[in-house]
């Protein structure tokens, strides 16, 4: 579907935000979204299996919710690097892997056991090959696993359509380094104060309320949404079948946002 030439540098905008925006309470704030969602009060016990790493942010607040044992991957490296940071903070804990690989590497994951919780939020639609990287997911868990995964829904994005957002964001990486700008400047504009200088003072309490949602930051989410290729969209109905045909109940599915929660137990 594309070329590592015209990925998107999600490890380096990961870096920028931990660079910045990290902190203890941004940690909690990730803790309790994850905890909330699988429906538990810890991870005491359990093995936590994060898929596309990321910043590290929600390996570490696995950590301090006691799962007994974190293994993180990432096949972008600059995540890797971030995310062992994040480890060396938390006083490099012997129960907590960081490795670099790829959930479309059929060899790499036959390393990996399979885990109680297997979570990735915002990864699989950026693979280049989502629905492989899906059913490769599968594999991570075993009977009675829980699968927490967030993807990009089709559903939502209506007007401008899925089709006008994957045209965006390849022209946003072809672009110089200016012409990002521009085009961050472009949505911000029009997609969040909708063209209006009036809608300025909404726009400040979102960029300094939007910790709330996970622990993030609104000028990273907004890098990675208009850079974030390789992309797909997945629709609601695909998804419920593709958890049928593996023999996955879905729990809950929360709407509402550009992705779009998902919790499965493997039966």
């Amino acid at each position: 579907m594309s070329t590592d030439s015209a990925r998107f540098g999600f490890g380096k905008n990961w870096e920028d935000y931990i660079k910045k925006h990290f902190s203890e309470e941004r940690v909690e704030i990730s803790r309790k979204h994850l905890l909330s969602f699988l429906k538990l009060d810890d991870l005491k016990g359990k093995y936590f299996l994060d898929i596309g790493c990321g910043s590290g942010l929600h390996s570490l607040a696995a950590l301090r919710s006691g799962a007994e044992r974190i293994y993180g991957f990432d096949y972008d490296a600059d995540s890797v690097a971030t995310t062992r940071k994040l480890k060396e903070f938390a006083g490099n804990p012997s129960h907590w892997e960081v490795r670099q690989g790829s959930i479309l590497d059929k060899e790499f994951l036959r390393t990996i056991e399979p885990a109680d919780v297997v979570y990735s939020w915002g990864v699989l639609h950026h693979t280049g090959s989502m629905w492989e990287a899906m059913d490769n997911t599968v594999g991570l868990g075993t009977k009675g696993s829980l699968y927490y995964i967030a993807l990009y829904d089709y559903e939502i994005h209506v007007d401008p359509t899925p089709e006008f957002w994957l045209d965006v964001k390849q022209r946003y990486n072809k672009s110089s380094e200016w012409g990002k700008r521009k085009m961050e400047l472009w949505y911000i504009w029009r997609f969040t104060l909708h063209g209006t200088i009036l809608a300025l003072p909404l726009l400040l309490v979102q960029v300094f309320g939007y910790k709330r949602l996970r622990g993030m930051a609104f000028y990273n989410d907004v890098k990675d949404w208009l850079g974030g290729w390789p992309m797909e969209f997945a629709k609601r109905a695909d998804v419920k079948k593709w958890a049928e045909k593996h023999g996955l109940e879905m729990l809950t599915m929360k709407t509402g946002e550009a992705n779009t929660e998902y919790l499965f137990k493997r039966l």
